[in-house]
């Protein structure tokens, strides 16, 4: 029996430093691409001539040009704008402590908010997670077998890892997900080829998650 390994190369953006300790979520700011050394390590981790796809926000363009600038073959984006960020609606642009003193039930240990909990005029984790799934879907069909290097955000990669692993919204928020760092996953599909792809069984495979590019086993030996 066949299978065909789509492998995705999930990058979160460079980091963020422009927001004067406000929320941003889903606007539009820039990144900080100066720190070379991280971006040469990225261009030699990630896999030549993958797909390349960001969101339609600024921060995934910069993070992908500077990797590509590092040295790393990527043809030209492919932007998928439901990749991005989650939208934090009315809480975007202001700042964190403000947000937590409107509602107590909100505080959160490592997000900001429950994962099923949707700020005013925004989204929740959990939408996150259902706008981020057909894309996984139709990417991976359109182009099975393939490397597929995706520069995307914190929350994205978290609902990623919820699709792949079957968990709940809730629980997926628990990742910790590095800017600049690689969380590769695996989908496999069984019983089915390139020429038949969507037709056979899926299943999906952890290969690392949030990887820090240059790392080095004891010995000095990189981690492959």
């Amino acid at each position: 029996m066949t299978s065909t390994v789509t492998h995705w190369w999930w990058v979160r953006h460079a980091p963020v430093t422009v927001n004067e300790g406000r929320i941003y979520g889903r606007g539009d700011l820039p990144c900080d691409t100066d720190d070379t050394e991280i971006f040469d390590g990225l261009a030699k981790l990630l896999p030549e001539d993958a797909l390349l796809v960001t969101s339609d926000l600024m921060r995934t363009h910069q993070t992908a040009d500077a990797i590509a600038a590092a040295g790393l073959a990527l043809p030209p984006r492919r932007e998928e704008p439901d990749i991005a960020e989650q939208s934090f609606g009315d809480w975007q642009g202001q700042h964190y402590a403000d947000v937590e003193k409107t509602d107590p039930h909100i505080l959160h240990d490592y997000w900001l908010c429950p994962a099923h909990y949707r700020p005013p005029n925004g989204e929740s984790f959990a939408d996150l997670i259902a706008r981020v799934a057909p894309v996984i879907e139709r990417v991976s069909d359109e182009n099975p077998g393939r490397d597929i290097v995706a520069v995307a955000h914190g929350g994205t990669i978290r609902a990623a890892l919820a699709i792949a692993l079957g968990l709940d919204p809730e629980r997926a928020l628990s990742f910790s997900i590095e800017n600049l760092s690689v969380t590769r996953i695996d989908r496999i599909e069984t019983g089915s080829d390139a020429a038949t792809p969507g037709l056979g069984r899926l299943s999906w495979r952890t290969v690392m998650v949030n990887r820090m590019p240059g790392l080095r086993r004891p010995g000095g030996r990189p981690i492959r």
